[in-house]
């Protein structure tokens, strides 16, 4: 079995040397430039959000004159109608019905394993 050196086929670069011994050039650049883009990106999320807002206002406002208009007339023979029928579905009580003989009480007792040897 061939063993492998460790030298490589070509050297590395004067980038990789210098990335390998100072890895931060590569990684505070790119954090910096996250950061950045962070509060960049904060003025346009919330001008979206403003004209989200915006728009709700304004059909809440549409809505709201709709809706006086086309508000239901109150009936005072109606609404004591649904409360009466209310009041007469409260008051009831569960009444247990007996069980049939030799039925016991919660019901049918579960059935013992069967054995090992497949006998009962």
């Amino acid at each position: 079995m061939a063993v492998f050196t460790s030298r490589t086929a070509r050297p590395p670069s004067s980038l990789n040397q210098t990335v390998r011994r100072h890895p931060s050039l590569f990684g505070v650049p790119f954090v910096l430039l996250m950061v950045a883009a962070s509060f960049g990106l904060t003025t346009f999320t919330q001008t979206r959000y403003d004209l989200q807002d915006q728009k709700v206002k304004n059909v809440s406002k549409e809505q709201e004159l709709k809706l006086t208009n086309n508000k239901k007339k109150f009936d005072i023979r109606e609404e004591y109608s649904c409360r009466l029928s209310a009041a007469s579905n409260e008051n009831w009580e569960p009444k247990r019905i007996a069980r049939p003989k030799g039925l016991p009480e919660w019901g049918v007792p579960p059935t013992e394993p069967p054995t090992k040897d497949g006998s009962k």
